[in-house]
């Protein structure tokens, strides 16, 4: 009895430095109960990739032949051992002929693109840029319709990865993240997504521009504020410039019907006569009809910020149109209400505001002013230099893997 009353002496005496080791042995016991857990999570999906690398294929069937597109940069530098890690492993386990390629400066995955040999299923590891550089170097291949039929499977290594909440489940912890979007690889479960085209570049979730856009770049610029620095730069972009709208004139076309799915079970092919009879009768009775012109809606607009965004953030959903929507901020917000707003769509940049105007189109042009100083788009997540564009969709151009219980979940939402 007589020790513990002295050990507790000793700590009353010393109660500063009792205090720091405290601290020191909660942040490292947490710590380690962290890393811990990331073994588990990580000796838990091997053994599930395990089972799948012992099933017995065929004397006929080859190995499938993944390709990945590895950012080593991506996550200020930690993506190459992040994937060595978590995504790796598990490709090998699964019996997969894997080829990595990793890419030394910004812009090489576009010209990686242009010499990929034909694979089974193409793998990006990186982040949003990774991600738009793969895409559009491979649509811009001239067998670009071949190569666009093979799965794409997106592996989040990346500060931002913004498309990773349409495909996997969302969490907090990053080894959990990685080894569930490579694991729906092995699963097979794929959705189709929409393209926009906004020559020179192709996006998988849209384009910003405006003065949401212009502050949420300088948010980072006030972090000595702590939780106050996005309503601080809000507020010191108000006093610089107020209000801070955008004109422009917009030409959109209407949606597209979205034609009826093809038949997964290919039917039986009908014998030779009826085929020669059906293409002779489809020769003389088919009339030539000229394409109708398409017809542009033309529209000039006052607006605090510009969206134009595909449907991709529920690709599961079923439409009666292929279209990308438009929105258009309304320009008679005061300034606290930009304030307010701008603090929610730093969170989620793609959220429209109250009694924002919604357009739903197939193509667009926006028509700049030639002067300059318009500021930049957001593409992506990537800056670009703002100029006249004309954005098209291309629906359902790409199909990526997705996580089956994501997947399921988007179904119970629709």
């Amino acid at each position: 009895m007589a020790r513990v009353v002295k050990v507790f002496r000793t700590l009353r005496n010393h109660w500063k430095k009792s205090t720091f080791a405290v601290c020191v042995l909660s942040y490292g016991g947490h710590w380690l109960y962290g890393k811990h857990n990331d073994n588990v999570l990580r000796r838990e999906a091997c053994i599930e990739a395990r089972a799948f690398g012992h099933q017995l294929i065929g004397p006929q069937e080859h190995l499938k032949k993944a390709t990945v597109i590895l950012n080593p940069a991506a996550c200020k530098g930690k993506a190459n051992r992040l994937f060595e890690k978590n995504a790796a492993p598990i490709l090998h386990l699964a019996g997969m002929e894997v080829k990595i390629v990793k890419t030394d400066y910004e812009g090489q995955a576009k010209k990686l693109m242009e010499l990929m040999d034909q694979t089974d299923m193409l793998i990006i590891a990186g982040g949003d840029g990774t991600l738009q550089e793969v895409i559009t170097g491979l649509l811009r291949r001239a067998d670009e319709e071949t190569f666009s039929k093979i799965p794409i499977a997106f592996i989040p290594l990346g500060c931002s990865n913004s498309l990773s909440q349409s495909l996997h489940l969302d969490s907090n912890n990053k080894v959990q993240h990685i080894t569930s979007a490579t694991l729906s690889i092995l699963k097979g479960e794929t959705v189709p997504l929409d393209v926009l085209q906004i020559k020179p570049v192709f996006a998988l979730l849209g384009l910003l521009w405006g003065a949401f856009r212009d502050v949420a770049c300088s948010i980072s610029n006030y972090w000595y504020l702590g939780p106050l620095k996005t309503r601080a730069a809000h507020w010191f972009s108000c006093l610089k410039q107020w209000p801070q709208t955008q004109q422009t004139s917009l030409s959109y076309l209407a949606p597209v019907p979205r034609p009826p799915d093809l038949p997964t079970e290919i039917p039986p092919r009908p014998n030779l006569l009826y085929r020669i009879y059906r293409r002779l009768q489809n020769y003389w009775n088919t009339p030539i009809q000229d394409p109708e012109p398409e017809r542009w809606e033309n529209k000039d607009i006052s607006t605090l910020e510009l969206t134009v965004s595909t449907h991709n953030k529920n690709p599961v959903k079923r439409r009666e149109a292929d279209s990308m929507l438009i929105t258009l901020d309304p320009d008679s917000l005061t300034a606290g209400q930009f304030i307010t707003e701008g603090t929610k769509k730093a969170l989620n940049p793609m959220e429209s505001v109250e009694n924002a105007l919604q357009i739903e189109a197939s193509a667009a042009c926006l028509s700049l002013p030639e002067e300059g100083g318009v500021g930049f788009y957001d593409i992506d997540n990537e800056a670009y230099e703002a100029m006249s564009v004309e954005v098209r969709l291309l629906p359902r151009k790409l199909r990526f893997f997705c996580s089956a219980e994501h997947r399921e979940q988007l179904a119970q939402a629709q």
